[in-house]
């Protein structure tokens, strides 16, 4: 007779009779959940806490997850509270989505794992509902965020997440306000920090924490800059949209679960409430968007502009300002390092080949962006990339486009509508292109992101006009008097037929992230080439031969054998002549470039047209140093003197 199965019925049997006899059941047991519900809880497994107790070496104990979530949620709330009411809003972690959907009735009787669930509570005022908070999210939990929630939000062939930054594609530097008050008045520099007060700050603070405490829910990130652990700055970024916190993951340091557990409060936080436009008719603004700084309460005000760049640049200009007070000098620049331990800075504005140069795949990439030199050495702040995308092509910069995988945002690109291909070549809605990804994307990134004193220290100019060489050593005073000057010219374009260079000047090759007075930045840097044995080096990547329009780009790859010889020390030993006007020491032989374009003067064919062009050129050059000579570099006039006349004589 055969035997009963599960369901009562006769069971059949599909093995084979054993030597005992017993025919053995091959049913599998039941999955362990009576509801969908159930089941889908199975899938997550939250990740054992491993938090040292104080006091017991080398002990490791579970943290009540109660008591740290607790903790964690009271900060946050304190972040977000109204400076009009006593306390912050009402918080509870997860996504109110799945909060309802747990709601369901479970079984009765059947032993599993409870998850706190909150209170529903459907009013609008903003003081009795619930603001939940979506903390640290993965890439992965992020991306089903900005997919199920934010329009023009999409999955490209390669595994990024390509979204839109609305109407802004771009940083709005006129809508950029930092606080002046007792603690900054003395310290900014007026030029890119157009000034508020601290009543008009308060009146944007309140609107942006206003605003995020009346939605659903918010992004909260904490995380880290600096990769000098005793100089690293804690950050909270608290945000509307799964695109920004996805961006911030990738370009600030990520903590570890360790570190996430005591972070504590943040020592800098900004409230990117950037969906939602400022008022007007508040004192200082110009238009709808606003991009404020208080560097005195260590918070930053986002409001009417969704571009993420503003957030990266603005922890950039916060550690423009908290970095050299601590005698730390931060710096605009990228930096890699060579397998002997020497490393290089590479300063220079867009276009000049700052990001293709530093990354390098006989060295390692210390950062391709924002760095800190202090008494140990170079660190990189962020912990991530934020690179151009017009035009990229594997075989042009094949580093990042292997890092365009999953985890990595794209902003503002266009791909095919099937295939979801990237076609970086389109600029139907920004030339500004970009991707953020973080710096282990990178397959020689120095992990972790820190090297030693500097040993070079390259100034890259994309010289349009055509008279600055290839490439010049420089002395102690004449890289300070690049370094303020910041050079580079950008073609205009063609406009009625007439295509014409223009000169750029930009102070520390970053004048619009800079906090303090150029000379401060300069007077630090002199210091540590001097201290360190650093050398200085003036690269044009620009033009030879004429200006633009009748010379000729620099080859790319006679700037990459002058970058390493460089890199080498072999440069250090040539033999050098000096040039009019400009005074700099030309090398007369570079490996693997032709001796003859090494002199800019032999390779025009019209000397008098290079004359009168290297005199304009110079004179563009006073003109903009005039706003710096009456301010002292150093601890007296000597440097200062020696900086000014370093510059072009004629």
């Amino acid at each position: 007779m055969a035997a009963n199965g599960a369901s009562g019925l006769p069971e059949i049997q599909t093995h084979e009779k054993k030597a005992d006899g017993i025919f053995h059941h091959d049913i599998t047991a039941p999955v362990n959940a009576q509801t969908i519900d159930e089941l889908h809880s199975l899938q997550k497994k939250k990740s054992a806490p491993t938090t040292p107790l104080d006091g017991i070496q080398g002990s490791f104990t579970a943290v009540s997850d109660e008591a740290r979530s607790k903790q964690q949620l009271q900060s946050i709330s304190a972040s977000l509270a109204s400076l009009t009411r006593e306390t912050g809003p009402k918080v509870v972690k997860g996504d109110p989505a799945a909060a309802r959907q747990s709601e369901n009735p479970r079984v009765v009787g059947h032993h599993h794992h409870q998850r706190h669930v909150s209170p529903t509570i459907n009013v609008t005022d903003s003081s009795l509902k619930f603001t939940h908070i979506l903390y640290n999210l993965s890439p992965a939990e992020l991306y089903e965020q900005a997919i199920k929630y934010e329009k023009g939000s999409f999955i490209t062939s390669s595994g990024a997440l390509a979204t839109l930054s609305g109407a802004k594609t771009g940083r709005s530097p006129k809508d950029k306000r930092v606080v002046r008050d007792e603690t900054t008045e003395h310290d900014l520099w007026g030029s890119p920090n157009i000034e508020m007060d601290e009543h008009a700050f308060m009146v944007n603070r309140e609107r942006a924490v206003d605003y995020l405490n009346s939605l659903d829910k918010v992004f909260v990130n904490d995380q880290f800059l600096n990769w000098d652990p005793e100089n690293r700055i804690k950050v909270r970024i608290v945000s509307a949209r799964a695109y920004h916190s996805l961006f911030m993951h990738n370009m600030c340091i990520r903590p570890t679960p360790e570190e996430l557990e005591n972070f504590g409060t943040p020592d800098f936080t900004i409230y990117n409430a950037g969906q939602f436009p400022c008022n007007r008719y508040t004192h200082y603004m110009t238009s709808s968007t606003s991009v404020d700084l208080n560097l005195s309460r260590r918070e930053m005000v986002i409001l009417g502009t969704q571009y993420a760049g503003e957030m990266k640049k603005g922890l950039f200009g916060v550690m423009h300002y908290l970095m050299p007070k601590r005698q730390i000098l931060s710096l605009h620049s990228g930096s890699n390092m060579g397998k002997d331990g020497d490393v290089a800075l590479f300063f220079g504005l867009s276009g000049t080949g700052k990001t293709t140069l530093s990354t390098d795949h006989n060295r390692y990439l210390i950062g391709d962006d924002e760095h800190c030199w202090s008494d140990k050495g170079v660190s990189n702040i962020e912990g991530g990339c934020y690179a151009k995308c017009i035009d990229l092509s594997r075989e042009k910069e094949p580093d990042i486009w292997n890092a365009i995988k999953f985890g990595t945002v794209l902003e503002n690109v266009v791909f095919e509508e099937h295939t979801r291909e990237v076609d970086y070549s389109d600029k139907s809605v920004t030339e500004n292109t970009r991707a953020a990804y973080p710096i282990e994307y990178i397959p020689n990134a120095k992990i972790p992101c820190v090297g030693p004193h500097p040993k070079n220290v390259i100034l890259l100019a994309c010289d349009a006009f055509g008279v600055l060489p290839p490439v010049s050593k420089l002395n102690l005073a004449q890289t300070m008097y690049h370094f303020i000057s910041g050079y580079t010219a950008l073609v205009a374009g063609t406009e009625e037929g007439i295509k014409e260079p223009q000169a750029t000047f930009s102070a520390c090759f970053g004048a619009a992230f800079i906090m303090l007075h150029p000379t401060k930045y300069a007077a630090m840097l002199a210091e540590k080439m001097q201290k360190h044995g650093a050398t200085g080096w003036l690269v044009n990547t620009g033009w030879s031969g004429g200006r633009y329009g009748s010379g000729s780009r620099i080859k790319l790859a006679y700037t990459r054998k002058i970058i390493d010889a460089i890199h080498s020390g072999s440069l250090l030993n040539a033999d050098y002549k000096k040039t009019e006007v400009f005074g700099l020491e030309i090398p007369t032989e570079v490996e693997g470039v032709p001796s003859e374009i090494l002199q800019p003067a032999n390779t025009w064919p019209d000397k008098n047209a290079y004359n009168e062009t290297l005199v304009k050129l110079a004179g563009l050059f006073k003109n903009n140093f005039q706003g710096f000579v009456s301010h002292k570099i150093g601890m007296d006039d000597k440097l200062t003197d020696e900086i000014l006349a370093a510059g072009p004589i004629f």
